[in-house]
């Protein structure tokens, strides 16, 4: 009778410690490893100063590829949420590409900042959590620093195509880029402007025939990469 008490007893103790365990998070990381089927079979990581035509290419790209296999991810994404909410601010308008935004970008960025120096994968980690598996192709449309493509490389080494839309200054300033202190040459416009060997680049100065001719290659690279998996 003891010795059946003594098991139940040892028997109680497993399961309150298997209860415990169960109630400690895994972090991020150990789950996203653990779900690697869910994992996407290409990212492309894009970079271009502002008014290159970053959205312009990726919307193309996102056409071609479907839609139903290929989605848009924005790193902004989060970080204007949460800063719309901290200054209670339309966070419509600044996902947009109207002067609301303009009007908030220079302190928007040293906000995000203070983020990044906290965690330098905190709006990475938060983009990419909860994508549906359906999306076989991500696109990361706005990577700015060193620690973005660092961030992505580290986790999705194998599904990692990093992407450079260049634009002429000339074309830029016809679309309505004006230099402007403490934004393009803040650390968010310029860190990836060197230090990076992108495994494609896209010109988007206008000209159609050569952006459709880089596109399609790139296009072609997604498509085997789909094909393997």
């Amino acid at each position: 009778m003891e010795e059946v008490k003594k098991s139940q007893k040892r028997k109680s103790s497993g399961d309150n410690e298997e209860k415990a365990t169960d109630l400690i998070k895994k972090p991020k990381s150990s789950q996203q490893d653990e779900e690697s089927s869910e994992q996407p079979s290409v990212v492309l990581l894009f970079s271009g100063k502002r008014k290159s035509g970053k959205d312009f290419v990726t919307d193309i790209l996102q056409q071609r590829i479907g839609q139903d296999v290929c989605t848009i991810l924005r790193l902004s994404g989060p970080l204007k949420a949460q800063y719309a909410k901290d200054h209670n601010l339309k966070l419509d308008k600044l996902l947009d590409a109207t002067e609301y935004k303009e009007k908030y970008r220079a302190d928007m960025i040293k906000w995000g900042e203070e983020k990044r120096n906290q965690d330098p994968g905190y709006f990475c980690q938060l983009t990419t959590t909860d994508v549906p598996a359906s999306f076989k192709v991500w696109i990361i449309s706005d990577a700015r620093r060193q620690t973005d493509v660092k961030y992505f490389k580290e986790h999705f080494t194998k599904e990692t195509l990093t992407v450079r839309v260049e634009a002429e200054l000339k074309v830029r300033e016809s679309r309505g880029f004006v230099f402007t202190k403490g934004v393009d040459d803040a650390e968010s416009e310029c860190d990836l402007d060197t230090g990076i060997s992108w495994d494609f680049t896209l010109h988007n100065n206008g000209d159609k025939h050569t952006l459709d001719k880089e596109l399609n290659s790139l296009i072609e690279c997604v498509n085997e990469r789909i094909s393997k998996n």
